[in-house]
């Protein structure tokens, strides 16, 4: 049986989008050439691989069998490739993520021109929703989460933690007072989240958490932090989406002896198969320094804000786990740490200069 390895590529894709009319779309090539395509493969196979109907194609037994081995052939060459390259001119080639879209706004878009700095021949696809990707099914490589379970399927990267934290502007508090007590807290106007009423149950040190209803609810994180900024009222926000807001003043977190702030972990989570490509590699490291170097004791820029230690990377994260592909979406307040992105990126691409 002589297969040819393009043919198998595009029967992948066609059995991922479900029908001919839309593989020949996604290759600018006429429907004709891929029927022939699969006419082809079938012919060198020597068996049908899909069902025809008026309801659209559906594999056959046969056709099951080789969508699992072309899948491994295609990503066991890919890997090849990119070693082969790798190795002569340094990882290369597309990387398709997916994120939040606030994640890839305030994350992944600062940090992407010190990226290809370091790595000129990376491209990035990025994916931005809140929907949980099926990785294998949408030919996505790295995906940002929070939150996972053990399985054979996914490998993930553990980059780092964030945790919950209140926050008021300067401006309420010169208007309202500051609270110093989780009971003054009744005297003040609250804002919560709409969206996920759970985070709207703040947790105390040593005490019964405190279940808010809030003066004001929002059903979009973007617009929590816009509020509290403004001055609208003291609400629980991600610490590293405001972090540079307290870096600018522009934020102060308030009660940090009085209420918990536990440390959950974000992943790149990566299809078993497909981890150890340079290419992926190279994003991920990359990510990883930038968090790194923040964290680090003798960064100044972390260390001119109480939120030096909100994110924290250690060599105990980066090691790979298992993850299962049905855990929970990211929370769309992942991880907004533009400002330290930025700075981050930027230090790790200074030129080094010799006094």
């Amino acid at each position: 049986m002589q297969l040819q390895l393009d043919d198998v590529a595009l029967f992948t894709r066609i059995a991922q989008l479900g029908t001919l009319s839309a593989a020949a779309r996604e290759r600018n090539v006429p429907v004709s050439q891929v029927t022939r395509a699969l006419t082809r493969l079938e012919a060198a196979c020597g068996v049908r691989l899909l069902h025809r109907t008026t309801h659209g194609l559906s594999l056959t037994d046969e056709g099951d069998t080789l969508l699992s081995y072309g899948r491994r052939l295609l990503d066991t060459t890919a890997e090849l490739d990119s070693e082969l390259s790798g190795k002569l001119s340094g990882p290369s080639g597309w990387v398709r993520i997916s994120v939040s879209p606030l994640m890839a706004e305030c994350v992944i878009a600062p940090s992407l021109a010190g990226l290809y700095q370091r790595w000129p021949l990376l491209h990035l696809d990025i994916n931005a929703d809140d929907r949980m990707a099926d990785m294998a099914r949408d030919g996505i490589d790295v995906a940002i989460r929070t939150g996972a379970s053990v399985s054979d399927t996914l490998v993930a990267r553990q980059i780092g933690e964030y945790g919950r934290t209140l926050y008021a502007s300067p401006r309420y508090l010169a208007r309202c007072g500051t609270p110093q007590h989780p009971d003054d807290l009744a005297h003040h106007h609250l804002i919560a989240n709409s969206a996920s009423p759970n985070l709207n149950r703040w947790s105390r040190i040593g005490q019964p958490d405190l279940q808010i209803q809030g003066q004001t609810r929002a059903d979009n994180t973007a617009l929590l932090l816009s509020l509290v900024v403004h001055g609208v009222g003291i609400s629980r926000l991600h610490d590293l989406m405001a972090a540079p807001w307290v870096r600018q003043g522009a934020l102060v977190p308030i009660l940090q002896d009085h209420f918990a702030s536990p440390r959950i972990p974000i992943y790149a989570v990566m299809l078993q198969e497909r981890h150890r490509l340079p290419k992926i590699r190279a994003c991920i490291d990359y990510w990883s320094e930038c968090l790194a170097n923040l964290a680090q004791p003798g960064n100044a820029s972390a260390q001119a804000t109480p939120t030096s230690d909100f994110f924290k990377f250690t060599p105990a994260l980066s090691s790979w786990t298992l993850l299962d592909q049905d855990d929970p979406p990211p929370e769309r307040e992942l991880a907004l740490l533009a400002a330290a992105l930025i700075a981050a990126g930027r230090r790790l691409n200074r030129p080094t200069h010799t006094p």
